[in-house]
């Protein structure tokens, strides 16, 4: 390896490290309580590592759910081959595992900054949980299941909606309800229209 794929490899490590410490305290204490020397302390890194893969402490929230999207391609590598229907739920199920272990708080300062940039997308199709959720879907089309009149990837667009809806009703509702309770149930339900 040379000397710049060496730096670049570096470099996504310590901004890997610092999501993955910014997230990890989050969930102990909530995003508003970690302070920028906290997650650099955390993340083994200093500050002047912080402030060059990130302008503030708030830039870590324009990153979305990146480490959502690692943590779950890692959590499903091991169900390849499994049937869509439990890749689908296990997909969901981690999902909603993550997302109440990052708490409501945290989230609501995340769908806030989204809601106040102008140029944010709905859901990128680059996103690991979108195409993994696509790919369960295309499996479902190929055995008969998923019905032809949608395609799946409006489908899969359509579920991300739906459970990102639900997350969103449980942040209202200040996270006093099991969020893989409600989308399980609803999961059952659009799996009920598959004729599973």
């Amino acid at each position: 390896m040379d000397y710049q794929a060496r730096r670049q490899a570096q470099a996504q490590h310590t901004r890997r490290a610092i999501l993955d410490a910014a997230v990890a305290l989050s969930r102990q204490v909530g995003f508003a309580r970690v302070t920028v020397r906290d997650i650099c302390q955390a993340a083994g890194v200093t500050t002047g590592a912080f402030y060059h893969h990130f302008e503030s402490k708030e830039a870590l929230l324009n990153q979305g759910f990146n480490s959502l999207d690692a943590y779950l391609e890692e959590a499903l590598a091991s169900m390849e081959g499994r049937p869509p229907l439990e890749r689908l739920e296990t997909l969901l199920r981690l999902y909603a595992e993550y997302m109440e272990e990052l708490g409501w708080e945290t989230l609501a300062l995340y769908y806030g900054r989204r809601l106040a940039d102008s140029a944010a997308a709905s859901m990128s199709p680059q996103r690991y949980t979108l195409r993994a959720m696509g790919e369960c879907l295309e499996a479902l089309a190929r055995e008969g299941v998923l019905s032809p009149s949608h395609s799946p990837e409006w489908t899969a667009d359509f579920f991300f909606r739906h459970f990102r809806g639900v997350v969103i009703d449980w942040i209202l509702h200040r996270g006093d309800y099991s969020l893989w309770g409600r989308l399980q149930q609803d999961y059952q339900l659009f799996e009920g229209a598959f004729g599973s």
